[in-house]
């Protein structure tokens, strides 16, 4: 929106600074409840010197982008994709037409999503040279830097993905990745197993198949519990996209530079695999282990309090509130658990959420629950090791960091990021050669 559009949608839509320092007052537009970092540095003590600009480490209060992908409502535990309730999708929808929604804006027709479904599953398999530069890591590589260097390898295997200003072959480069993820993903799973790799079964559904590159032996025909198939794809919904966070900023700061969709998605997932983003689920597993018994859970409730533990799974950068995603997961368990068995650590879980829900201290602070408290409980039902949790988040995730892509190419208002910095070393030093320098 231009400053004149800004100004035009009433005289109220502004806001009024003034600088203490030269006594001037500057009114800058408001528009969705943003001004533009650009107007703030029209502030300035004296046109040598540069204006004033915003100090925001880690975007706390910055909007980076426009976006009609992603809304949540931290305050009232809301998510939607396109508009449509979490709720609504993971009970109603699959991952393949929630990933349709998220790519193309709308739902499918039966004729779009059957031609979707058609394109994903034809695409599933990768270049048998994929299958050897995977085969080349170490047999403890890990899996998410397995993934990684694998996604990224792709650009090379399509040179053409670097014309992302023509529409089908953007087209062609997102059914490519949201249908060869799955496989990279479960191959990363076989090698650190040392079996062989398992391709794939076009005759099964989306996390059908994926589940059988998982676990297939020497059966003819692997066919999942359908229960565990459609635990998987909640979770695969659930994760699916979730607004500018770590990994969808990294992903649009390296696109903005237009290069292929492969290198910059490979970014996503390099900021995922940090245990700040990606890794929540196995810390919420290791602390489950360690109180050990639900007993010993008050004597945790007093350690966190004191500082001398850390409650993991509560609490969220934008959720003050219950995480939706954390109810549909919490019910997902029941499904899981019916198939493989209770995980003892559920009772310890579900009582210590009983028992911080209650808490002054951790309702006073909004700390609930969120979608990583319960999710690790079904990777590991499921016989995941920890390490490949990550990898389970960013097979699905890879649907939304492309819708994410996709707008950042069709934006007119994007540039290459380059965020501003504060200097904070020295100046103008002289140069000593190397036989003159004092210790």
């Amino acid at each position: 929106m231009s400053d004149e559009t800004a100004a035009s949608a009433g005289s109220n839509e502004t806001l009024t600074v003034r600088d203490n320092r030269t006594g001037v007052e500057y009114e800058l537009p408001i528009a969705d409840g943003t001004i533009r970092a650009a107007d703030l540095a029209k502030i300035r003590t004296d046109e040598t010197k540069p204006g004033l600009a915003a100090y925001d480490p880690g975007f706390v209060n910055t909007a980076s982008c426009r976006s009609s992908i992603t809304y949540i409502d931290g305050d009232a535990g809301i998510l939607e994709y396109r508009g449509y309730p979490i709720e609504q999708l993971a009970e109603q929808s699959n991952y393949l037409e929630v990933a349709y929604l998220l790519v193309h804006g709308e739902l499918p027709t039966k004729e779009q999503y059957d031609l979707w479904e058609h394109e994903i599953t034809f695409h599933t398999f990768v270049h048998e040279n994929i299958k050897t530069f995977m085969q080349g890591f170490r047999y403890d590589a890990h899996p998410m830097g397995m993934l990684q260097a694998s996604v990224g390898a792709l650009s090379t295997f399509y040179p053409e993905s670097r014309n992302i200003f023509d529409p089908d072959n953007r087209h062609m480069q997102v059914v490519r990745m949201i249908a060869k993820m799955p496989t990279l993903g479960a191959w990363a799973f076989r090698h650190a197993q040392g079996k062989p790799y398992v391709y794939p079964d076009n005759e099964l559904s989306y996390a059908g198949n994926f589940l059988a590159m998982l676990f297939k032996m020497s059966e003819q025909e692997f066919q999942a519990d359908e229960r565990l198939i459609r635990a998987l794809e909640v979770l695969f919904i659930l994760h699916a996209d979730h607004e500018q966070n770590c990994s969808a900023n990294a992903v649009r700061s390296v696109g903005s530079s237009e290069v292929d969709p492969y290198s910059a998605v490979a970014a996503g997932i390099g900021a995922l695999f940090g245990p700040l983003h990606g890794g929540a689920n196995e810390a919420v597993l290791r602390m489950l282990r360690r109180i050990g018994s639900v007993d010993k859970i008050p004597e945790f409730i007093d350690g966190v309090k004191a500082g001398d533990e850390r409650l993991m799974g509560f609490g969220h950068r934008v959720y003050k509130n219950y995480d939706p995603r954390a109810k549909i997961i919490k019910k997902a368990c029941d499904d899981v658990f019916e198939v493989t068995g209770v995980n003892p650590l559920l009772k310890i879980a579900v009582e210590l959420e009983k028992i911080a829900l209650e808490d002054e201290y951790f309702v006073s602070r909004k700390l609930y629950p969120n979608v990583d408290f319960y999710s690790g409980l079904i990777y590991e039902a499921l016989t995941f090791p920890p390490e490949m949790f990550t990898v389970l988040f960013a097979i699905p995730r890879t649907s939304g960091w492309l819708a994410q892509w996709l707008e950042l190419v069709d934006d007119p208002e994007q540039k290459i990021a380059r965020p501003k910095q504060i200097y904070t070393g020295a100046h103008q030093r002289t140069f000593v050669p190397v036989g003159e320098r004092s210790t």
